[in-house]
């Protein structure tokens, strides 16, 4: 085992979010978190968190920024480093009136530029992002949506006014580029049938070409539908990589390859990596990666970092993939309070530093949320 270092400490609660986004700025010496009040309870339209840095040089120092009222404890409120000015300028959603908004602040300056939509996802180059209806993801996928502006398509199940949106991080300007009705006729299956439609999960490829996301459905009497699609940043191109009923993590390695937790009729539920637009795949990790959990490459590709929901003792393990060698390394281990379940849960959304050397993590192991680092350059110097 490893060094598990805290960088947060109570009485307050301090988390990150997801998995797919780096706490890190460009010099490695600040990380981005949240901190609120409690822990054991979804957030409510009033409750605000501070959005703020941790200085890891000066003593894990905590420098409040912000605040937001718009944020849930899976993906905070997609609290990230501008790319194309991950050493000064962050962004961040918030709620302004009747509407969810995007801010972009300068941490020194605190100068602020406001846009008119929240972001889900942003292109590498920092110019443009996707997003989605947070209201309705709230209805449908509680957790992961805010709370507080209802839904204005709330009574349809796949409606032509509602979908992904296309963002410039400059000027505000914005479409929708694919809707939620278009996407139920794309390749339907019969599961979809009086369904309720939303999407989740958009991460663009490296080189912002391509982007994936989530199309999700559930029953009105139960069961639950997810397949992987991709389109161009325009939203042409429709393709859908997987849909054999169940997808959940994933992360591009390449532009191209795509690592997802994912079912296979023909194989189960396995780490597959699917190419976009070809329908090649295969497994990872056989007989060895065999839980899903939040997944995500090193900066050079050589390990595949990912966690476990929590085990027959509330223990959730901390895994390090060395790709090459198909062996696995665990870096600890967590307990995940009994209490803190369903949308309130605890995950440990492993996060990559942006040299490959540092991991973070949010857990509750000690008895409150507080924000994790643990140094694996040992680890991924000896393979």
């Amino acid at each position: 085992m490893v060094e598990v270092r805290p960088v947060t400490r109570g009485p307050k609660h301090h988390f990150f979010g997801y998995y797919d986004k780096c706490p890190w700025d460009s010099t490695g010496r600040y990380i981005l978190a949240l901190e609120v009040n409690f822990m054991n309870r979804p957030p409510i339209p009033e409750d605000e968190a501070v959005i703020g840095l941790i200085d890891l040089v000066d003593n894990n120092r905590w420098i409040p920024l912000a605040k937001t009222r718009t944020w849930n404890w899976q993906q905070g409120c997609m609290l990230q480093w501008l790319p194309s000015a991950p050493h000064r300028r962050i962004i961040y959603n918030d709620r302004e009136g009747s509407r969810f908004i995007s801010v972009i602040m300068d941490i020194w300056t605190r100068e602020q530029h406001k846009l008119p939509l929240p972001v889900y996802a942003i292109s590498h180059d920092g110019k443009s992002a996707l997003t989605l209806n947070f209201s309705r993801l709230q209805r449908t996928r509680p957790g992961y949506g805010y709370p507080g502006i209802p839904d204005p398509w709330e009574d349809d199940p796949h409606p032509k006014e509602d979908g992904i949106y296309w963002m410039d991080l400059e000027t505000g300007e914005h479409e929708l580029i694919i809707s939620l009705d278009q996407v139920t006729k794309f390749r339907p299956k019969s599961s979809m049938k009086n369904a309720i439609h939303w999407f989740n999960h958009i991460l663009f490829n490296p080189d912002d070409s391509r982007f994936v996301f989530l199309h999700r459905w559930t029953k009105p009497d139960g069961g639950w539908f997810t397949r992987m699609l991709t389109a161009n940043p325009d939203g042409t191109d429709l393709y859908c990589v997987a849909d054999h009923d169940m997808v959940s993590h994933f992360d591009w390695r390449d532009s191209k390859w795509i690592l997802a937790w994912a079912r296979q009729y023909d194989v189960g539920d396995r780490f597959f990596l699917f190419a976009d637009l070809t329908g090649e795949r295969e497994v990872i990790g056989e007989g060895v990666l065999t839980q899903n959990g939040h997944c995500s490459y090193s900066p050079d590709r050589h390990w595949i970092l990912t966690d476990t929901y929590p085990d027959h003792k509330g223990f959730r393990h901390l895994l390090l993939y060395n790709i090459k060698e198909n062996a696995l390394v665990e870096i600890g281990r967590f307990f995940s309070p009994p209490e803190l379940k369903g949308e309130i849960r605890c995950d440990l959304h492993p996060r990559w530093d942006r040299d490959g050397k540092r991991v973070c993590i949010d857990s509750a192991h000690e008895g409150s949320r507080q924000v994790y680092v643990i140094d694996v350059t040992d680890i991924v110097k000896s393979y």
